[in-house]
């Protein structure tokens, strides 16, 4: 193979040297793709022939192959061995200084090229060339020749973006060569000094950063020419953006030369000038925050800056408002457009306040006072690219109005509307004003512009653009109509159509139905397969315009019936058609579903046309799941769509989808078949239905919850409307049901569709789906002695009793509550029977029965059974926990059942028994969590609450704290059932001189904090502040559970303690600090051990930072954040595995803030990698600090994903010090492939 290749070579080398360039042309592109191949290998010989042959043909007569050989430099650079690399390297260097310029072109081409190939991972290679390239390229600097000095500053300039961190012990001789140039004459060398000196300064030690910026900062305070200013400002802009974290402590000054210069009569220096700010208020956001509105009052003079232009002659047109443009009109002799430079200006103002309103969050309200009518003012901009960039900055300015509205109103907050969200709605009616006339414009980027600001007020206001739908329609149908307009316009135009139609009631598009139908007809019968897809998403929305079938739909004139031929024809013609790209046969699907289902009652003659095809598409597995959602709009419609024709035929094919491994395709055609059964049982026979529901039992399991939730819903919809079905078919689902009883996955809405599954089946009063029957499939499982062995078996159990997760005893025991439900009668003879064997059983039966009373006892009154009570109680004496725990939790289901009785009995218990006090309460929190949750409930619980408060409150200092955490727990329950009356007697207490009683009162505010809109909400808004001020409290044990608190407050409803943050910051910032005082030795034989009380203090205050960063930093000053986060990864264990979790999580939040303080937080993940554990330590030390090593890594991984984080020195030579270290490099490599694997499983799940 080897010999082949030489000879191959040698071939081609020899044909390199003809004469004729066809064939040194031909021979050249042969060896490019020779060097493209994986296998090609050359011995020493061989790449000494090659390269020399390639170099000599970069100085061919013919140009092409000269391209040629340039192209080999790349591939060849990979391919041999670094002494032929600098070989190449020395001679282009040398052939850059040639007189020739041809040979000087091609020579710095090829330069380039070897820099973009060099590897990055090569140990010496880069580093060495590196070292042979920067000493000529300085040399060349300083020549005289302009064009060797240009070459040579962008070859230096890709040198230093790539390879910077090995060109590091070269900067003060590139310095030295690089900064006269910035005095130049020739603009172009100034330019591309400037990109050198920027990517030279992200590695550049602080001296030699300082000393440039002084140097430029001097050179503005005294300036040698005008062009030097511009130069000057440039340079810092550039720098700025490149290494901006460090230009902070020079910015006062910047600014103060900034302001002056930006005064002057010169448009290149005023852009220049913005451009500064610009690159200022992005990459010094701390530093800058001084100097904001003066930036703020420069950006707004300068956007109306436009000396040139009259614009009043188009304010009193009504049209076109750019038709001025194409007048003709004299122009002055003197002055010319092409010499009009305004309009840099108006751009860089524009850009400049996109930033500002991109990155200054806090001041959105101010921007939306003095800003957006400005910005609305200047949306009649006449130059096309400028008027783009003032649409952005308002896009901006919306988006960051939806994210303060996402964080002030969400769910939770019972805030009136916000500031901003007031201010736009004021404003509303200008912007409209502004953007009608230019939706007719010629220019397609303006149009485009104001969809794009448009459909993002949509996402701001909901419903807003309601009242103005006169103003916007005809800008879409222009758009729509004009034959000039481009695919991407009227795809822009249709999909914001569907915006505006899916965001407004039906009525308010009435009166523009009839110009918008054609419009939107015509659209899909467009060649473009994605325009057409987007028309028939519009014509479905359109479809429920013109005939809404929703309750609240408001009664109307609108005469829907004359839209309804020509919309479903045009449909249909889709709908027929075959060869058409998948998407449109999907949404030709979906839209004629949607019309069945909104005016099949005035299709009825269409109906015999169109069922059929419905049919086709469901036999064609592409197809087939876009048929299922259509038919089940249609099946679910409240018309009664008549499905007669094909009900025959859809049954059967739905029961083999079941049996695909298909999960949206089961899911949509269990819904279908549901949805079937309800509305159309009468239709068809019995034994049709069971072709489909035979197909169910396998679905029914607990590796997909969400599959069997669907199947159980169907099978009790078929038990209720046509019970026949299941005749001969029920022991096959049945076993599947009493197995997933069993599951201790299955609870939540999976359970409840359990429950219901069996009260529907009991009520068919088929044979062996008696009460009797499935109670014993039930209990066979778990009680020996119960029922024969042929019902055990049928439950899929063995003969002996099986060991079940304790789950499992749970839902049997509901399942049986929900029979007993439905066959009330037994209830009392059943609980009684399973109280009077309670002592024959062991301990798991016990349980059972136990759970099993309970249940029955919530939903019926079992007083009249004497001796309930106390054999329950008996039990709490038991040696099981387990028994213990299904005890209480039975007699606090009893007495939900039997308030009246039982209560009184639970309270007198708690007193009178203190050895029982914690399982007591256990059953007194089972009592009021279970009527808390209905209005029947709270009717009952509520006479009897100033009782358990009182009983409540005198165990607040018992000596246990598991019995005083379940109080705390019943205290916060309990206001939410009385808050009014119940909130103001817990701040009381919060004033008690006993610690052990503020704990518990502070510990109890954390259960009325839910996810959920509470009618509490609104006073704990008014009066949280107090009970979280006890992070002052001088006890430890109290500042903790208020620091839990807060953090229960921060993470399931934020709107309570916004407003509180400034002032309980510092208190939580105070309490991540190690506090001396809590340190203590314990002696322990001959050692000496420390203990530090403050620990769990310091773990909640980390863990309530991380909620924090979970909820956003908007109230957040992120620098002291991050102090306190640093001084966390020299902390404990536990406290550093939480602070590296949020320094992964800060490099996405905030990577700007992040990579100012890169240097710190890589010095300490340092010391944690290379961290020895003693010789002599337990094995739970090394499996600690491997823990730690991992977590750690992961953060450093984060964090080298910050952008220009790899220009950082310290985290180069980090990384650097991790892969030539065996032990971190296999758990980095192990973490970045984890990183990216997870990343494509998102992206899975979301295209899912």
């Amino acid at each position: 193979m080897a010999s082949h290749q030489y000879h191959q070579i040698a071939n081609l080398l020899e044909k390199m040297t003809s004469t004729d360039k066809d064939f040194r042309f031909m021979a050249t592109n042969d060896l490019m793709t020779e060097l493209q191949k994986d296998s090609i290998i050359l011995d020493d010989e061989s790449e000494k022939k090659v390269v020399r042959m390639v170099l000599k043909l970069l100085e061919d007569k013919n140009g092409e192959v000269q391209n040629l050989a340039v192209k080999c430099l790349g591939p060849l650079v990979n391919k041999v061995k670094e002494i032929q690399v600098e070989t190449i390297v020395d001679s282009l260097c040398a052939n850059m200084m040639s007189n020739t310029e041809q040979l000087r072109d091609i020579s710095s081409i090829g330069l380039k090229t070897v820099i973009a190939e060099l590897p990055q991972s090569s140990n010496s290679l880069a580093p060495n060339v590196c070292q042979r390239i920067t000493g000529k390229l300085s040399t060349a600097i300083e020549k005289e020749d302009v064009s060797v000095k240009l070459e040579s500053l962008d070859i230096l300039a890709d040198l230093l973006s790539r390879f910077g961190e090995f060109l590091v012990p070269f900067h003060s001789t590139i310095l030295k060569a690089l900064m006269p140039q910035l005095a130049s004459s020739r603009q172009a060398v100034r330019k591309r000094t400037i990109v050198a000196l920027s990517f030279l300064l992200i590695q550049a030690n602080s001296n030699a950063y300082n000393g440039v910026i002084d140097h430029l900062l001097d050179g503005l305070e005294n300036p040698p020419n005008p062009a030097a200013i511009r130069t000057y400002i440039q340079c810092l802009a550039s720098i700025c953006r490149q290494a901006g974290h460090r230009l902070c402590n020079h910015i006062d000054r910047s600014m103060l030369l900034l302001s002056q210069y930006s005064q002057r009569d010169d448009d290149e220096l005023r852009e220049f000038c913005l451009q500064a700010c610009e690159a200022f208020v992005m990459r010094c956001p701390d530093a800058i925050n001084p100097h904001i509105p003066m930036i703020l009052e420069l950006c707004l003079k300068y956007i109306t800056y436009d000396p040139n232009y009259n614009y009043e002659t188009d304010d009193g047109d009504t049209g076109n408002a750019m038709d001025t443009e194409d007048d003709e009109y004299v122009d002055s002799e003197e002055y010319s457009d092409d010499d009009d430079m305004s309009w840099k200006v108006r751009r860089a103002a524009a850009k400049c306040l996109e930033v500002l309103i991109s990155t200054r969050q806090e001041l959105i309200e101010d921007f939306y006072r003095s800003l957006s009518p400005a910005l609305i003012a200047r949306f009649k901009e006449r130059e096309e690219n400028v008027k783009s960039d003032i649409f952005h900055a308002y896009v901006a300015l919306l988006k960051n109005t939806r994210l303060s509205d996402d964080v002030a109103n969400d769910p939770d907050s019972m805030d009136q509307v916000s500031g901003p969200t007031s201010l736009l709605i004021e404003q509303l009616p200008l912007i409209v004003k502004a953007i009608q006339p230019l939706m007719r414009e010629k220019s397609m980027k303006t149009r485009q512009d104001c969809f794009l600001l448009l459909r993002e007020l949509l996402n701001s206001l909901p419903g807003a653009l309601g009242p103005y739908l006169e103003s916007i329609v005809p800008g879409i149908s222009y758009s729509l109509n004009d034959k000039s307009s481009t695919s991407n316009m009227k795809i822009e135009s249709l999909g914001f159509l569907y915006s505006l139609l899916q965001g407004h009631p039906p009525h308010a598009f009435h009166p523009h139905i009839p110009s918008l139908v054609p419009l939107v007809v015509t659209s899909v019968f467009d060649p473009f397969y994605k325009i057409a897809t987007e028309a028939l998403l519009v014509l479905q929305q359109l479809v429920k315009v013109i005939r809404p079938l929703e309750a609240n739909a408001a009664k109307s004139d609108f005469d829907a019936p004359s839209f309804v031929g020509p919309v479903y024809s045009c449909t249909l013609q889709k709908l027929k058609v075959t060869d058409v790209d998948q998407e449109v046969k999907e949404r030709a699907i979906a839209c004629m579903g949607q019309i069945i289902a909104n005016m099949g009652d005035m299709l009825q003659n269409e109906l015999a046309v169109c069922l059929p095809i419905f049919m086709e598409r469901l036999k064609n597995e592409v197809t087939r799941l876009s048929s299922v959602k259509a038919l089940t709009l249609i099946a679910a419609s409240s018309l009664r769509i008549d499905l007669t024709p094909i009900l025959h035929d859809v049954l059967p094919a739905l029961g083999t989808f079941l049996r695909k491994n298909h999960r949206a395709l089961k899911l949509h055609s269990l819904d279908l078949i549901n949805k079937i059964v309800i509305n159309y049982s009468s239709n068809f026979e019995a034994n049709l239905l069971q072709t489909a529901i035979v197909e169910i039992p396998p679905l029914i399991s607990d590796s997909d919850l969400h599959v069997a939730q669907y199947s159980l819903t169907l099978l009790s919809t078929v038990a209720r409307r046509q019970p026949q079905a299941l005749v001969g078919i029920h022991e096959q689902f049945l076993r599947s049901v009493l197995i997933l009883v069993r599951s201790p996955l299955l609870q939540g809405s999976a359970l409840n569709c359990t429950l219901e599954l069996f009260q529907a089946l009991v009520q068919t009063q088929l044979s062996g789906l008696d009460y009797h029957s499935l109670v014993s499939k039930l209990m066979a499982p778990v009680l020996a002695g119960n029922g024969d062995a042929n019902s055990r078996a049928t439950a899929g159990a063995p003969s002996e009793v099986v060991q079940l997760h304790k789950q499992a005893y749970h839902s049997s025991a509901k399942c049986i509550a929900a029979l007993t439900q439905q066959c009330p009668q037994v209830a009392t003879p059943l609980a009684t029977k399973l109280i009077t064997d309670l002592q024959k059983r062991n301990d798991t039966e016990i349980i059972f029965c136990l759970l099993t009373i309970g249940e029955i006892g919530r939903h019926f009154d079992l007083s009249s059974i004497q001796v309930l009570p106390q054999t329950i109680i008996e039990c709490f004496g038991a040696t099981s926990e387990d028994v213990k725990a299904a005890a209480s939790h039975a007699l606090g289901a009893v007495c939900v059942g039997s308030l009246q009785t039982y209560l009184p009995l639970i309270l007198n218990e708690i007193e009178v028994q203190p050895k029982r006090q914690y399982l007591l309460l256990h059953s007194l929190k089972e009592v009021i969590s279970s009527l808390s949750v209905s209005p029947s409930g709270l009717a009952q619980l509520l006479p009897s609450v100033p009782s358990i408060w009182s009983q409540l409150f005198k165990h607040c200092e018992c000596s246990e704290e598991g019995s005083r955490n379940v109080v705390a727990e019943c205290l916060g329950k309990l206001v939410l059932v009385n808050p009014d009356e119940l909130l103001p007697q817990l701040q009381q207490a919060l004033r008690s001189e006993s610690a052990t009683m503020r704990t518990v009162v502070v510990s109890s505010v954390k259960f009325t904090i839910s996810d959920q809109p509470q009618p509490i909400d609104v006073l704990l808004k008014q009066n949280i502040g107090e009970f979280l001020f006890a992070l002052r409290d001088p006890e430890p044990q109290v500042r903790r559970v208020a620091l839990v608190a807060f953090n229960s407050a921060v993470h399931n409803k934020p709107s309570l303690v916004r407003d509180l943050l400034p002032t309980l910051l510092p208190w939580l910032y105070s309490e991540t600090k190690v506090k001396s005082e809590l340190i203590r030795e314990v002696e322990m034989g001959p050692f000496k051990h420390t203990v530090d009380d403050g620990l769990d203090i310091r773990k909640a205050a980390f863990e309530c930072m991380y909620t924090l960063l979970e909820q956003g930093l908007d109230r957040v000053d992120v620098m002291q954040f991050l102090d306190h986060v640093q001084a966390g990864l020299c902390d404990h264990y536990d406290i550093k595995m939480l602070t590296y979790l949020m320094t992964a999580r800060l490099a996405i939040l905030c990577p700007d803030k992040v990579l100012l303080r890169l240097d710190q937080f890589i010095q300490q993940l340092r010391d944690t990698c290379t961290h020895k554990v003693k010789a002599n330590s337990v094995k739970q030390e090394y499996e600690k600090q491997d823990e730690l090593k991992r977590s750690a890594l992961r953060a450093v991984s984060a964090l080298s994903q910050i952008p220009k984080a790899n220009k950082n020195q310290q985290l180069v030579d980090f990384l650097k010090s991790i892969k030539e270290t065996p032990e971190l490099s296999k758990i980095y490599d192990y973490i970045q492939k984890d990183s990216i694997t997870g990343s494509a499983d998102i992206i899975v799940m979301d295209q899912s």
